[in-house]
Parts: structure tokens; sequence; C-alpha cells
């Protein structure tokens, strides 16, 4: 599995980093998590994506995978209270969270804390920075970043904060290619593409019960890409290889319960970067195509 260097950090990245979500709101026990992890570093995977309101993600990763903390890169997220008697984005609460996700994920130490979607005016208070800088300075993370989109992410990158950002990009969310990635590569920074096939949004054939797809859904009956009608796992590593053949992109993460689902997407990238005319003709279809409220997805 390729492994590239994550900005201007000293981290050096599997192109497939784990999401963590699915685990946590799936009900995934440890025994699959167990299975499904270690299987993944197994084959190359270094990159394991939380945060504190995955359910209990972080509990299933600290639980299962802390004997083998050296093998991989850990990030967590913080923002939403989730459990805290405290509002959103509150500083002390925001402390105190990563405080409990380094005893939940069972390690003294974050390679990565991301601000989770952030909005650009609480940005601008500057308190939940200093909270991650804190948390820098006191060793409890190696480096801080931060998660999001749109003119929100657009601003947290201009502060010069940070060292990390992990945006949505896939063939049906590319905001990001012009307005936020540019910004990240003159910075150094690391990159982290998050939904990075569009949660397959185009594999049933038909409209999702799930609301958390259906923008993609939508947005894909106007792109109408002609690949998406080929055989499915086709259509998937077109898509995957899409996200990573764009300029600045080191990791993209993909979530699953499936303990052989890792192993079939590290194959999925087996021929490496996308072709330039390939590549080209899905940002001619969205140019196309895109309108003006197909922003980022939170």
């Amino acid at each position: 599995m390729e492994r590239r260097a994550f900005g201007k950090t000293d981290m050096e990245v599997s192109v497939l980093g784990f999401g963590g979500a699915e685990i946590g709101y799936s009900g995934a026990t440890a025994e699959t998590v167990d299975r499904l992890l270690g299987s993944a570093l197994d084959a190359g995977l270094n990159f394991i994506d939380t945060a504190e309101c995955y359910g209990n993600s972080e509990e299933l990763i600290g639980k299962t995978m802390s004997h083998r903390r050296n093998d991989f890169y850990l990030i967590t997220k913080c923002g939403h209270a989730s459990g805290f008697d405290a509002p959103d984005w509150d500083p002390q609460m925001l402390s105190e969270s990563i405080d409990r996700s380094l005893k939940r994920l069972n390690t003294d130490r974050l390679d990565v804390v991301l601000l989770h979607s952030c909005s650009k005016d609480l940005l601008k208070q500057g308190d939940v920075i200093e909270v991650l800088e804190r948390a820098k300075e006191q060793g409890k993370t190696r480096y801080i970043g931060y998660s999001g989109d749109s003119d929100d992410a657009l601003f947290a990158i201009q502060t010069n904060a940070f060292d990390v950002f992990e945006t949505s990009l896939n063939i049906a969310d590319q905001q990001a290619i012009e307005l936020t990635l540019p910004e990240a590569q003159q910075r150094g920074m690391g990159v982290i593409a998050k939904r990075p096939i569009a949660n397959v949004a185009w594999k049933s054939g038909e409209k999702p019960d799930n609301e958390y797809i259906q923008e993609y859904w939508e947005r894909l009956q106007h792109l109408q890409y002609d690949f998406l009608d080929n055989e499915f796992t086709a259509s998937v590593e077109k898509a995957l290889r899409f996200t990573l053949s764009t300029p600045g992109v080191h990791t993209a993460i993909v979530g699953t319960q499936n303990p052989e689902r890792w192993t079939q997407n590290a194959q999925l990238l087996a021929k490496g970067a996308l072709p330039k005319d390939e590549y080209d003709a899905i940002r001619t279809e969205w140019r196309k195509q895109s309108q003006e409220n197909w922003v980022g997805q939170v």
C-alpha cells in the first residue's frame, strides 16, 4: 500500500485510512473491530480517524488496538459535547473532551486532534484554537487540525493555526478542489479526504432511504457519469482513484465494519493514479453540471 508524506508533519500515511464513524453507529462488536482493524494494519493501513461523537467508536478502537499503538497514527475530533453537561464548543468542555478521548482510546498521545466542523464565527473568537494549541504544548497531541468544508474551512486554513485539514471530496463533492485545497497545499498541510467514494450513493440504482446519502444521490442524477453504469466494483475503483488523484490529498478515510472490505479497497488502488484524461473528464462534468448550492457536505 502506497504511503505519502503527510504535508509538513513528520508522518508518512497510507493512502487509505480507516474512518471510525460506522463502527460506532452500527453496533459493531469488539470482536468484529479487532478482526477489521487487525487485518487492515497487517495489510499496511496506518491511519485511523475517529471522533468524540461517533457512538462508542473511540472505546472500540482503544479496546482492540491499544496493544498495537505504535503501528498506526491516531486521529480524533472534538467540538460536540456528546455526553458532557456543557454546550458544544465550550472551551473547558473541549479540553475535557480531549482528555476523555485519550482515556477511551487507551493511549497517552494522539497524533492529531481536529476541530469538528467548527464555524467561522467560533474560530474568530480564538478560544477553541487555543484549547488545541495547549493540548499540543502539553504533549496530548502531536499536531492539530480542522475538519470541515466550504467558507468555514477556508477561514480555518487561512488562520495558519493548523497542521492538518480534513474535508469532503469525491465525484459528487468537488468544491474543495478549487476553494480550499490550494490554500492547504500552499501551507504544507496534511490533507485527509472524507467521504471519498460519495457514500456509494449510486449502489442500489434507487434513491437511498438514508438521508445522509441522499444529497449525493441527487447530485449524481445531474452529473450522469458514464462510468457509474459499469460493473459496481469498477465504478467504485474509479471514484476512489479520482479522490486520491486530486493534488494535495494524502489519504482517504473509508468506513466499514466488513473485515474483508479493507483488502478489497486496497486492491482497487493497485492501478495507481487515474489517467489525466479520465480525471479531467470528471472535473469537466462537474464544472458543467454543478450548482451553486453544491457545497462541501459536513
